[in-house]
């Protein structure tokens, strides 16, 4: 069973930046819903479909594929909803982690989050300077539910 355990966290400050190269990441939704959700990305020049489950505490079940680049790149114009998410990825190792900081362009611009992907729920970690307040439980920042209202309407 493939499971992710994720945790989001604002990012306050511009300590993290110059720390990793970013990568320009597209992504929409064929289907959101509480229960489940189906995503396109084009991340670089890869394209993703995932179906992910509902988020129980910090955990979901996540299933990644590549598909073609183009394929993805037609879908997001053609059959996503919009606005498409915009955001430049910065993969950061810290503490023996990789934190994911995701800079947000377009309809989102001006938000700022990092996550971290965990084994478990209670994995102890350390955070980084620029880590803030924790919003993992906080739905207005999964990336489906910024398509439905982005971070410029807050």
């Amino acid at each position: 069973m493939a499971q992710e355990i994720e945790r989001k966290f604002l990012v306050v400050g511009d300590a993290w930046r110059g720390l990793a190269p970013g990568t320009s990441y597209r992504q929409g939704y064929l289907l959101t819903s509480k229960s489940r959700s189906v995503r396109i990305r084009a991340a670089g020049d890869k394209g993703y479909l995932t179906v992910k489950g509902a988020t129980v505490g910090a955990t979901r079940l996540e299933f990644e594929y590549e598909i073609p680049n183009d394929e993805a790149n037609e879908m997001l114009d053609r059959l996503c909803d919009n606005p498409i998410i915009e955001k430049a990825r910065y993969r950061i190792p810290f503490g023996g982690f990789t934190w994911e900081v995701d800079e947000f362009h377009g309809a989102n611009s001006g938000l700022v989050v990092a996550e971290i992907e965990l084994e478990s729920e209670e994995q102890a970690f350390d955070k980084p300077d620029w880590i803030g307040d924790e919003v993992t439980a906080d739905p207005r920042y999964y990336n489906a539910n910024l398509v439905k209202r982005p971070f410029c309407d807050w």
